[in-house]
């Protein structure tokens, strides 16, 4: 057992953000081929949708059971057979002949991925200390983020030169290395691990239902909707097909720019990661400013009166991705309101918020799409059906989706500062009220 934040935690962190870089490569796989799979499946823009969305209500869904089994057996187990399942899902996507085929494959991958993110955060927790956990946080889904520019731009230019299959095998074999490297040296109990207790299902049971009657777990799991819908949306499908055809920026372009998204988070998370450790009772105001501003761009963007200048989608997509890390910020709610031996039941119910708004979107979105296309004769030529004309009606839907939520977690927050000022005695004024007292402090 050795010493938290010691050499050999750092050697798991790196191997954590191995398994999730390739975790999130596997997942946004698809955004980068949604032209290619139009036509080699044969398939209209709500089908595509659906593919992607398979692979998100799997990943919704088993992350309340995946958290169960985290707090049962541990995150090393459910990281290994998660990398597992996604190699053999992006195997049968590979040489799938039909998109009856590639919906298993889709759906092997969603389960694998359902296990690799609260896993990796539940096994940083064993090895960090209490204040560098939030920063380790975001540095790990910032650093997996990676994994979106080897899917952006290397299988981009992969599926170009070597085509659908050998690509999709390529995927596949990285996730058998993860395999590999967690089986030979993520060995060990690190120095905040609790013993697994191998409690009944009941008592398991029990645990999840506390743990989702927490307003904090319910903050977290509204934190997650509204700062994760649309970067689940846009990056997993609905981006490449609006940068490459419905702005006219080409497949190498579309690719170039969601590289900036990569850099976005690079430069975001770290940073939201120490604003969550230095200011705990404002996380929700820093996710709040993140969509509100969000909200605005998108609003310059749909309302552009002709194509919107580059400098605007830069921006947008600058802001598209720091709401990715702001997302995290839901996890450090779990962790903050629940025990430790509750965590991974938390952590899961908090991950269902931005993949379920994620997978909403993406479904609205493409019957949106199709509808618009049948309104203009049904051609199904994705000139035609990915048009920009097309893609201002269908975003909107990000308007009322989100827009919920919001409502939703203003009242989950309300809440959990209740409980805080019930039971610690902690009152957490409005942010103009605080902000009213820094200003006339600093001039008296």
């Amino acid at each position: 057992m050795g010493a938290m934040n010691s050499r050999r935690a750092w050697l798991m962190f790196s191997i954590a953000i191995a398994a999730y870089m390739v975790a999130v490569l596997q997942r946004s796989s698809l955004g980068v081929a949604a032209v290619e799979a139009t036509d080699r499946f044969s398939v209209n823009a709500a089908a595509l949708s659906t593919l992607a969305v398979v692979q998100i209500v799997v990943y919704a869904a088993l992350q309340i059971p995946v958290g169960v089994m985290l707090d049962r057996v541990g995150p090393r187990v459910l990281l290994t057979l998660g990398a597992a399942l996604m190699a053999l899902g992006q195997s049968t996507l590979a040489v799938a002949p039909t998109l009856g085929v590639a919906l298993i494959g889709r759906i092997l991958v969603g389960a694998g991925d359902a296990m690799t993110f609260i896993s990796a955060v539940r096994f940083l927790t064993n090895w960090f200390d209490g204040k560098t956990i939030p920063i380790v946080t975001q540095l790990l889904g910032t650093a997996g983020q990676l994994g979106q520019v080897l899917s952006a731009l290397p299988l981009a230019l992969a599926l170009h030169a070597w085509g659908w299959t050998p690509t999709y095998l390529s995927a596949a074999a990285l996730s058998v290395i993860v395999v590999i490297v967690l089986g030979v040296l993520a060995r060990g109990r690190g120095p905040n691990e609790l013993p697994f207790v191998q409690q009944s299902w009941a008592a398991s049971a029990h645990q999840l239902r506390e743990s989702l009657r927490r307003p904090g777990t319910q903050l977290g799991f509204w934190t997650h909707f509204v700062a994760g819908g649309s970067v689940t949306m846009f990056s997993l499908l609905w981006g490449f097909p609006f940068l490459s055809i419905a702005l006219g920026y080409g497949p190498t372009g579309a690719a170039g720019l969601l590289t900036i998204m990569i850099a976005s988070a690079a430069v975001s998370g770290p940073i939201l990661g120490l604003l969550s450790a230095r200011f705990p009772l404002r996380r929700s105001n820093i996710v709040l400013g993140i969509v509100t501003m969000l909200a605005a761009l998108w609003g310059a963007t749909l309302a552009w009166p002709a194509t919107p200048p580059l400098w605007l989608i830069v921006l947008l997509l600058v802001f598209i991705a720091a709401s990715g890390p702001g997302s995290l910020i839901g996890f450090d709610f779990a962790r903050t309101f629940n025990p430790q031996r509750a965590h991974g039941s938390a952590s899961g119910v908090v991950n269902v918020g931005g993949f379920t708004s994620g997978f909403v979107l993406m479904l609205i979105v493409g019957i949106l799409l199709d509808a618009m296309d049948r309104t203009r004769g049904g051609s199904g030529i994705p000139a035609e059906l990915y048009s920009l004309e097309s893609f201002r009606l269908a975003f909107l839907a990000q308007y009322a989706v989100i827009g919920a939520g919001v409502g939703f977690m203003l009242v989950a927050r309300r809440r959990t500062r209740r409980r805080l000022h019930a039971e610690e005695g902690i009152e957490v004024a409005p942010i103009w009220v605080s902000l009213m007292r820094a200003w006339r402090h600093r001039f008296r």
